[in-house]
């Protein structure tokens, strides 16, 4: 005896099944990339101080007749007086913050980052200050601390 079988429902089941065919493709797509714009929003550094910008400089502070200093000098200089204060994870994380809300600052991003890198040899010495190397800006980071080690 033949079991008559009914091929529409073997092939598939409509719209309903290539609608869920499709979201089993699209839905993890969406959620990795909300998931990453997510985590680089986080402050990492566990601390909840104010970001560090360059235009924290006051303009009082300045004297008659003085030179103002360019952005990214300020920013290094007060980056790295963080380092010393803290760590230099949380300076990174400054200056990635100070990067992403001063474009202006990414194309001084990686000079900073080496001369955070010196600094941490300085005061933590090669092996400690290696261990806080992160992605930022590259890895000027990280090369600035080799640089300084040798």
């Amino acid at each position: 005896m033949k079991h008559s079988t009914n091929q529409q429902t073997r092939r598939g089941r409509g719209p309903a099944r290539r609608i869920g065919r499709s979201l089993a493709l699209v839905l993890p797509v969406v959620l990795v990339l909300s998931g990453t714009l997510a985590v680089t929003r986080v402050d990492w550094s566990g601390t909840s101080d104010s970001v560090l910008t360059a235009s924290d400089a006051s303009v009082s502070d300045a004297k008659p007749g003085s030179v103002s200093r360019a952005p990214q000098h300020v920013l290094r200089d007060q980056l790295i007086a963080e380092l010393t204060r803290k760590n230099p994870g949380v300076a990174l994380t400054h200056l990635q913050q100070a990067v992403h809300e001063r474009p202006s600052l990414a194309r001084h991003c990686a000079s900073i980052a080496r001369a955070l890198g010196r600094a941490a040899v300085r005061v933590y010495g090669p092996t400690r200050a290696q261990s806080y190397a992160r992605p930022v800006c590259d890895t000027a980071f990280a090369t600035g601390v080799a640089n300084a080690a040798r």
